[in-house]
């Protein structure tokens, strides 16, 4: 019997897929990738929104109603769709991981990599210009996206994650490091 996460996982993929392949089979890619990155942000806005998709006590009309509402003429109706289809399945509830694979495949086809960096605080854009060209070179993307996260327990430096790597350049990091060279020393 297959784990539920791998099952879910399988879902999303599939979902994210097929959303994927309509939009580049209809020439309108951009705007769908588009259309995914401004719902998954309102998505992060909105607690109630998350909340009402996902509850099971509503039936498919108020959500496909709301859906409407919020989203309007925003979004192309390849999107809209698509969203109405996921309430008709009741897969809505899985929408924000759905959006997630699908900018993951995107980023794939596109040859982008995402480069997850927590830092301190805010990385000034020089910062974020030079760790695009060090992730550039690491792993000879074309493109390199960033995703930057706040962790005032860092100290000081960067952490940046790209894929499974990570790389730890913090200086948190770099104490436990030392940390542990010196419990192996004793």
């Amino acid at each position: 019997m297959k784990d539920t996460g791998v099952v879910k996982g399988e879902i999303l993929e599939r979902y994210a897929q097929a959303l994927l392949a309509i939009a580049q089979d209809n020439g309108v890619l951009d705007q769908v990738g588009q259309d995914v990155n401004s719902i998954l942000a309102l998505l992060n806005e909105s607690q109630d929104l998350r909340d009402f998709l996902a509850s099971p006590l509503f039936k498919a009309e108020p959500k496909k109603a709301i859906v409407g509402q919020v989203l309007g003429d925003s979004v192309h109706p390849y999107t809209r769709n698509f969203l109405l289809l996921l309430v008709d399945r009741r897969r809505i509830v899985l929408l924000a991981g759905i959006f997630k694979e699908f900018q993951a495949l995107l980023r794939k086809l596109n040859q982008i990599v995402l480069a997850e960096v927590t830092s301190v605080r805010s990385l000034t854009d020089d910062q974020k210009a030079a760790i695009k060209d060090k992730v550039k070179a690491m792993t000879g993307a074309h493109q390199v996206e960033l995703e930057t996260k706040l962790d005032p327990e860092l100290i000081g430096g960067v952490i940046i994650k790209i894929g499974s790597q990570i790389i730890d350049a913090s200086l948190r990091g770099q104490l436990r490091r030392i940390s542990l060279r010196l419990s192996n020393v004793a």
